[in-house]
């Protein structure tokens, strides 16, 4: 949340056309639209601009005032947080449904909160639809005819309530890392969300799938700023069934191809699951830096702590004490054997709930950061290949491999171009072999290294080509 910026709020009863408003004014599609009702839960955040004026965006969920019990009131107390920073409330009503009691009771409650709304009368798709928000003025409040699908009346609608905001300095700056929260669902991402930003910033519940849209938030920390997004659980494919849970999934996959680092959160307690190994793969296979984020440590431990109890009083085996330090030498070579692709990954133990070894995690992401954009020059890689024993890896081919020469071709994640003697690609187990000799040599903890190889001509006319 960039506290900078002027806040427009979102608001209205669950299905009037929110999300839709919001994409149509941040031009995005961080917002999941669809017929169901319920799908925002979160605050979403985006940022806009009108006629020269930055503001925030503020994405609510469906306000039910007088609905008190489980998600219904969570989704209530998350947006009365959100308005109470606004600089301007919108209230999006249908003006097709007509003015419904609920429409009138949250305006009195935004009232009564010193929040006076703007009236946004959604579903007016055209100039005879404009007449849908005349009843909408006996609420005593600035009324806005629009259509937030086709952009209908948004303008007049911004020039209103962007009236008073300050010009902007054109000196926004981007995020410098983002960072997305994957996992499956009820792992404890929405927690580490909240932890990390020392704030209840996403909704916390023992239902699984409580997350659906991919909320994010800005922390400034020791001069630097993150952008943590914390994505819906990521669900098999059998297991999905509502429309709102295959959007959620499909946004998850989405928001992880637009993230720097990923966090990968796996129930300690429970251990690594082959679900958690296939999410893991998502995160590899897109490039995207990795954090293994053992999160419910303290589950862990306990539940050892009382094996080792149990074992004692059965008197079927010696007893040892579980400390902390023997638990992470037994657990993390089994987390290695189930997510062996993702060897350079570092393992994080900690508790999101009670907020154990979770300050250490900024640390190891800015690490991980740095590695993800660090650059050799040509000069150290060919000294570096200089000291490669290349026979001591193995391929399959027949042909002994000389290296030419190596140069590092981009970042985000490093990518190597190898120049060679070969006429084919290099075999999986090479290149995993220069991996690690490279691993060895200089610092990419966290980061997958992609290879691309030049090829040697063959014959008279042909051109190179290249290889990953």
């Amino acid at each position: 949340m960039n506290t900078l910026l002027p806040s427009i709020v979102i608001v209205g009863r669950p299905n009037v056309g929110k999300s839709t408003l919001f994409n149509r004014l941040t031009g995005t599609r961080r917002s999941i639209v669809t017929n169901e009702p319920g799908i925002t839960r979160d605050r979403i955040y985006g940022t806009a601009e009108w006629e020269g004026r930055a503001f925030e965006v503020v994405d609510t969920g469906g306000i039910v005032p007088e609905d008190k019990a489980g998600i219904p009131g969570e989704i209530l107390r998350q947006a009365r947080i959100a308005i109470d920073n606004a600089a301007c409330v919108v209230q999006v009503v249908d003006g097709r449904a007509g003015l419904l009691p609920l429409d009138a009771e949250l305006t009195r409650l935004l009232r009564r909160a010193g929040k006076p709304p703007v009236i946004a009368v959604n579903k007016a798709d055209s100039a005879k639809h404009a007449d849908l928000a005349a009843p909408f003025y006996r609420l005593g409040a600035a009324v806005f005819p629009v259509s937030a699908e086709h952009g209908i009346g948004v303008d007049e609608l911004l020039d209103a309530v962007t009236a008073g905001f300050p010009a902007s300095d054109g000196h926004q700056t981007r995020p410098e890392l983002n960072i997305a929260i994957i996992g499956r669902p009820n792992v404890g991402k929405s927690t580490l969300l909240n932890r990390l930003a020392g704030a209840e910033r996403a909704i916390v519940s023992a239902e699984p799938g409580t997350t659906r849209d991919a909320v994010d938030t800005v922390i400034e920390r020791n001069g630097s700023s993150y952008r943590f997004l914390d994505t819906a659980g990521i669900r098999r494919k059998g297991k999905t069934k509502l429309i709102a849970e295959k959007l959620s999934v499909m946004m998850a996959r989405r928001h992880l191809e637009s993230a720097d680092v990923a966090l990968l959160v796996v129930d300690a307690s429970v251990g690594v699951t082959s679900h958690d190994a296939t999410i893991a793969s998502y995160a590899e296979q897109s490039g995207r830096s990795v954090i293994i984020v053992m999160n419910k440590w303290d589950l862990a431990l306990q539940a050892s702590r009382e094996k080792a109890a149990r074992t004692k009083r059965d008197g079927s085996a010696p007893s040892a004490k579980m400390s902390p330090g023997r638990l992470l030498s037994e657990y993390e070579p089994i987390i290695r054997s189930k997510l062996k692709f993702l060897s350079y990954a570092p393992i994080a133990f900690l508790s999101a709930l009670t907020g154990e070894r979770v300050e250490p995690l900024y640390e190891l992401l800015n690490r991980v950061a740095e590695a993800r954009n660090r650059r050799i020059s040509t000069g150290e890689l060919n000294r570096w290949l200089a000291s490669v024993d290349l026979d001591r890896g193995t391929s399959p081919t027949s042909r002994r491999l000389k290296i030419y020469y190596v140069t590092q071709a981009k970042v985000a994640p490093p990518t190597f171009v190898l120049f060679t003697n070969q006429v084919a690609p290099l075999h999986f187990s090479y290149q995993r072999f220069l991996e690690n000799q490279l691993r060895n040599a200089f610092d990419f903890t966290g980061t997958p290294i992609r290879f691309t190889q030049r090829l040697r001509k063959i014959g008279r006319g042909r051109r190179d080509t290249r290889s990953e």
